[in-house]
């Protein structure tokens, strides 16, 4: 009978093992890599502690042609731009993930730290100068017609920036909620005066925000788009700081300000009810949101958690409602560039909902179906192992986790030869036979989580194809969390 018993286990596993779908991941070592990305991403001096050494010190003239500092910070993706609008976007993303999970990060906690504090360290500076937040570092177009290290980048280094005449609510707000909600992180872990140094800034951020109303796509239009552009409107980004502001304060004056504009930003909610990511925001303020209503400190009669049940409904594969594809190997998909920035960003609201939902007595329902928390988080769980491998090519879509991964990822500083390789200069044409190359790239940019396959699961690894081979300081950052949870291997 024991026999029978075990030959049926190893049956199941085999079956399992075959079609990608039992493998059993070490999510300890994702979370370790996905923070270590960030790492590659750094511009400005270096520290001693520098654990990816094949990067160098890069942009260390940044706004010297404005009379200010700012070193630092990352770049977005595998270019060499520093566009604050996604980067602050991810910084909010990796301190949520440290808010909610930050416990169950053990050792890479410390890193995550340092990984979330080189950004906010940065936008410290890009808003010191009163009435002026700077929202972007590096012509794009120039960047975007040479493929040259960070190290050696000879392109225009232009400075844009935001005013009350050239306004830009949506950039200066994003960096607003990154300031409060990175506050909450060292306030909770041991930094209780750069604490609040944030928060205080977060403020001041918003309200010249909110006074000075009006989109960065006009004010620095040469620079935003078509890279950056915000196509939902600043108003999420509004609402979203005000959310942050009030989490980290509790200052009522930001409940207020979310209340008596809530109802205002109904339609442009409502057609977005299933999008969250760098540009759009509303699904995420109704989950931030949530947990005050679900806790029943605030008004139980507001609309933001019938409106984080409706961005439920509208995901999951089980819904009546669904109204989001997903691709043959059960991939949360969207057609358009870089596919899983909107698993990782979705997915980790998804999870934080059902914590949330865990401690309280609230149920969704989908018309007549009923959504339980832990169908939250078998989604989750889903989409986080379908990037790191449980898909039909049994693919891991980070570099360096598993044994198969891409090699020849849409990045600048890893495909070209590092500083110690060729100690000389490479101009900016210079590189393109190795942009050109089919071989693979020679810095392995350990932790970066690519644009992913089709909405048929297929994926070519092929460096010209950026929508599919780019990774992006966006799509790592809601992994943070994911990660910190998965490796817990506890209910939310």
């Amino acid at each position: 009978m024991v026999r029978k018993i075990i030959l049926y286990v190893v049956i199941v596993l085999l079956v399992g093992l075959s079609s990608g779908n039992a493998i059993l991941h070490d999510y300890g070592d994702a979370l370790a890599k996905c923070i270590l990305f960030f790492e590659g991403q750094r511009s400005g001096k270096l520290p001693a502690a520098q654990r990816l050494t094949w990067r160098k010190d890069s942009a260390l003239g940044d706004g010297l042609d404005k009379g200010v500092d700012l070193t630092g910070g990352y770049y977005d993706a595998g270019d060499n731009v520093k566009f604050n609008f996604p980067m602050a976007f991810s910084t909010t993303m990796m301190a949520w993930g440290v808010i909610e999970y930050g416990k169950s990060m053990g050792p890479e906690l410390a890193h995550a730290l340092e990984a979330v504090r080189w950004s906010t360290d940065y936008f410290l500076k890009a808003t010191a100068t009163p009435g002026v937040v700077y929202a972007q570092v590096g012509d794009p177009n120039a960047d975007h017609n040479c493929w040259q290290r960070p190290e050696d980048m000879d392109t225009p280094r232009t400075v844009y920036a935001v005013t009350q005449n050239a306004p830009g609510s949506e950039v200066s707000a994003e960096i607003a909620a990154a300031l409060a909600a990175s506050s909450l992180v060292f306030k909770a872990f041991g930094d209780k005066v750069y604490a609040k140094v944030l928060i205080k800034r977060a403020s001041e951020v918003f309200e010249f925000a909110d006074k000075y109303r009006g989109s960065y796509n006009d004010s620095i239009a040469g620079g935003a788009c078509p890279f950056y552009c915000d196509y939902s409107g600043y108003q999420d980004e509004l609402l979203w700081g005000a959310a942050w502001l009030y989490k980290a304060s509790k200052k009522s004056v930001y409940w207020n300000y979310v209340m008596q504009n809530i109802i205002s930003f109904k339609p442009q909610i409502e057609a977005g009810i299933s999008e969250f990511g760098w540009d759009a925001k509303h699904a995420g303020i109704n989950v931030l949101v949530s947990k005050l209503v679900l806790n029943n400190t605030m008004e139980t009669s507001t609309p933001f958690l019938s409106y984080a049940d409706t961005f439920i409904c509208s995901l999951l594969p089980d819904s009546p409602t669904n109204i989001v594809q997903f691709s043959p190997g059960g991939l949360l998909a969207r057609q358009g560039v870089c596919n899983l920035q909107h698993a990782t960003a979705v997915s980790f609201l998804v999870l934080v909902y059902a914590r949330y939902l865990k401690k309280s007595k609230h149920v969704i329902r989908c018309n007549d179906k009923i959504i339980t928390q832990r169908m939250l988080v078998v989604f989750t769980k889903k989409q986080v192992d379908y990037i790191l491998g449980s898909n039909p090519l049994s693919m891991s879509y980070m570099v360096g986790y598993g044994s198969k991964f891409p090699r020849r990822i849409h990045h600048r500083a890893s495909s070209l030869p590092s500083v110690a390789q060729h100690p000389d200069h490479i101009a900016c044409k210079d590189g393109t036979p190795y942009f050109l190359s089919a071989a693979a790239n020679p810095n392995e940019l350990t932790g970066a989580v690519v644009g992913g396959p089709n909405v048929d699961d297929t994926f070519a690894d092929d460096r010209v194809d950026s929508s599919k081979s780019e990774p992006a300081t966006y799509i790592n950052a809601p992994l943070l969390g994911l990660m910190a949870y998965s490796k817990s291997r506890s209910s939310p």
